[in-house]
């Protein structure tokens, strides 16, 4: 019997925090970007060495493998600062999306010692260097100990310079009951996806889908970096993406006749919808309910990455999902048409990480 109950408990701290996210995704009104300029998700990166779309402000930084999944570490008792290599140091543009996944380690009650961890994202106007007395924009942070106690916390100037929004909400974690059921609280033990939405003044910041901060007037960044400190066993950023910003898809698909997204994601080699892919589904789904004559052939594209045996079989399983997913959300199955085109249709140049990006994508064409 007490076997029967341990295998219990851990099946639903396995499948609660999945479950819990969907429902979260699900009514999220974060819309993520439409033409990504960069993204990176470290599944080609080799451990141990730095890693290569990524400069170093400070601290010390490597790709290590993070509970199942390649992730930018920080070892040097977890201190580090990087920002993302761009041709343009004025990269972000006035209507942009930043997401990115942070892991979020086991605490222990009985640890005699005391660690906490802290994830920022620091945004500005001006270089690393100078921009602490002039060109500062803004930050946000997500904070946690061994205690099961976290947070996460923002400050952010408005358009003048001179005046500040800044808050905080809790999300303690040392509830093992409440921990994940808490419809205030979206954070969890795992993986975490964290999102930025700007809009000219306006930013958003979004944890696992639910907003947790909404600020009207603040002062447009031009470039953000990551700044890492604590010491816990596993640290982890991967599956970082900027985007610019997004079109109405009935807009796009009455101009070009269908729709690419790049916001259906998958789990590295396999056909596993990510928990945010559920925000684009659900805007698909919308679209076809107000349209009961739209229907679509649905393709799964890759980069070249891999084999064309793998791609291809791959990209099909993927397109199926979409389907699946699409008509779970009511949408009749004879709308719906599943094609894997693997690497075979590229738009960009697959030599380039900022092409294997545009190409990795999925593509709604009208019938």
């Amino acid at each position: 019997m007490k076997r029967i109950i341990i295998a219990m408990a851990m099946f639903l701290l396995a499948v609660m925090p999945a479950k819990a996210q969907e429902n979260t995704y699900s009514k999220s009104d974060f819309v993520p970007g439409d033409e990504i300029f960069f993204e990176d998700d470290l599944a080609v990166e080799k451990i141990g060495e730095f890693p290569s779309q990524w400069d170093l402000l400070d601290g010390i930084a490597e790709v290590a493998a993070i509970k199942g999944r390649n992730a930018i570490y920080f070892p040097d008792e977890g201190w580090g600062k990087i920002k993302p290599l761009m041709k343009d140091a004025n990269f972000l543009p006035d209507v942009f999306t930043l997401e990115y996944d942070i892991y979020i380690d086991q605490w222990k009650q009985e640890n005699e010692e005391y660690f906490e961890h802290e994830y920022k994202t620091v945004f500005a106007s001006l270089a690393a260097e100078e921009f602490w007395s002039d060109g500062f924009i803004g930050d946000f942070g997500v904070w946690y100990n061994n205690n099961g106690d976290a947070s996460c916390w923002w400050n952010f100037k408005k358009p003048d310079f001179e005046n500040e929004v800044s808050g905080e909400k809790d999300m303690g974690l040392n509830s093992e009951a409440g921990r994940y059921s808490k419809k205030d609280n979206p954070l969890h033990v795992g993986w975490n996806h964290i999102a930025f939405s700007f809009n000219k003044r306006a930013l958003k910041v979004y944890i696992n889908g639910m907003r947790v901060t909404n600020i009207p007037s603040a002062a447009a960044p031009t470039r953000f970096f990551f700044e890492h400190s604590g010491i816990f066993e596993n640290n982890g950023i991967t599956n970082i993406r900027i985007a610019q910003g997004a079109v109405p898809l009935y807009d796009r698909l009455t101009s070009d006749g269908k729709i690419i997204s790049y916001a259906i994601t998958f789990e590295t080699g396999k056909a596993d919808l990510k928990p945010e892919s559920i925000i684009e589904i659900n805007r698909i789904a919308k679209l076809m309910q107000d349209n009961p004559d739209i229907s679509f052939e649905v393709q799964g594209h890759c980069d070249n990455t891999g084999s064309d045996k793998i791609n291809d079989a791959l990209s099909q399983q993927r397109a199926e999902a979409i389907v699946a997913a699409l008509v779970k959300q009511g949408i009749a199955k004879n709308r719906l048409t599943a094609v894997g085109k693997g690497s075979h249709e590229p738009i960009a140049d697959n030599s380039t990480d900022e092409g294997r990006a545009k190409n990795r994508r999925v593509v709604f064409v009208k019938k």
